[in-house]
């Protein structure tokens, strides 16, 4: 199932979604090792990368294991994105990803994000400055509108047709659902079936059985998955884990976050551990003491005596 999509080489057709807060360089290294097709950057303010914001310049940092890669960024000016864009082209990622659809308010109330859906003519003018300035394949990320009154995902992926994109993505919800509700797979469906680029379809895909099925009967030629892959990156190729399993990867990923981050990836990585242990018998006593715990070696000892 892997190969190009239009010029976009992926290891496989389910891919990681980006996730503020959650797929940084650690995660995004394990879900590439567990099969994930493609993995995507936290969003990436443009204005902050044409600044050279410290904080922003460590968000770009990634690592081979994490390939094929795209990094996603969010502007609302087309100069600055497209300047953003060559400096990104520079660091080497395989894929530019533009944020059209992230729900956030601090990033809509800059004009960034799914703001931009508001204003098609806008999102022409920063996907063509975008695919001007650099010759790495360039995807959007949409969702399907502002709100339930102005779902005018067919002209916002008119635009990013006429624009030189290679892809779409379409997380099946409108700015105003944010993560709530349903996505409409139905919708994403009918984008497919009238989008002459491929369409990555994205929302509430919970197992690797039904990043499948969601796939084949919406047309996709691929599926990103977001929350489903929090704590289970068995969900890219079907495996189900032993506890053991489960137990070997927290640790390793913990000593991924302490390498990365140092001394805060102890606190960084409770949300992650979270998602890992939610299904283990008495996950709810197990929380209490991993969120309790300061030390490596305390958490160590915790997970040695679960079962």
């Amino acid at each position: 199932m892997d190969g190009s999509l239009n010029g976009i080489e992926l290891a496989g057709r389910l891919l990681l979604a980006p996730i503020a807060g959650y797929t940084d360089s650690p995660y995004r290294r394990i879900a590439a090792r567990h099969g994930a097709g493609l993995t995507v950057t936290e969003l990436i303010s443009a204005e902050g990368i044409v600044r050279k914001n410290r904080n922003t310049t460590r968000l770009l940092e990634f690592h081979d294991g994490e390939r094929p890669l795209a990094i996603q960024i969010f502007g609302k000016s087309a100069g600055v994105m497209a300047g953003a864009a060559s400096i990104v082209e520079e660091l080497g990622p395989d894929v530019i990803d533009i944020n059209l659809g992230c729900p956030a308010p601090k990033v809509c109330g800059s004009g960034s994000g799914a703001a931009l859906l508001l204003d098609p003519v806008s999102i022409r003018e920063i996907v063509s400055a975008v695919v001007s300035a650099v010759s790495l394949p360039v995807t959007a990320k949409i969702r399907l509108g502002w709100d339930d009154k102005s779902r005018n995902y067919m002209d916002v992926v008119k635009a990013i047709e006429d624009s030189g994109a290679r892809a779409v993505i379409v997380h099946g919800r409108t700015r105003a659902q944010k993560y709530g509700g349903l996505a409409d797979w139905d919708a994403i469906r009918e984008i497919r079936e009238n989008c002459s680029l491929p369409v990555i379809g994205n929302g509430d895909i919970s197992g690797h059985d039904e990043a499948l099925a969601r796939m084949e009967s919406s047309g996709c030629q691929a599926v990103m998955i977001g929350r489903g892959a929090l704590g289970n990156p068995w969900i890219f190729s079907g495996k189900t884990p032993s506890h053991g399993e489960i137990v070997s990867l927290i640790k390793e990923h913990l000593d991924m976050m302490l390498d990365f981050y140092g001394g805060k990836g102890i606190i960084l990585f409770r949300k992650h551990m979270v998602k890992y242990i939610r299904d283990m018998r008495n996950a709810s006593a197990l929380r209490g003491l991993l969120m309790a715990a300061a030390t490596r070696d305390e958490i160590i000892s915790i997970l040695d005596g679960s079962s």
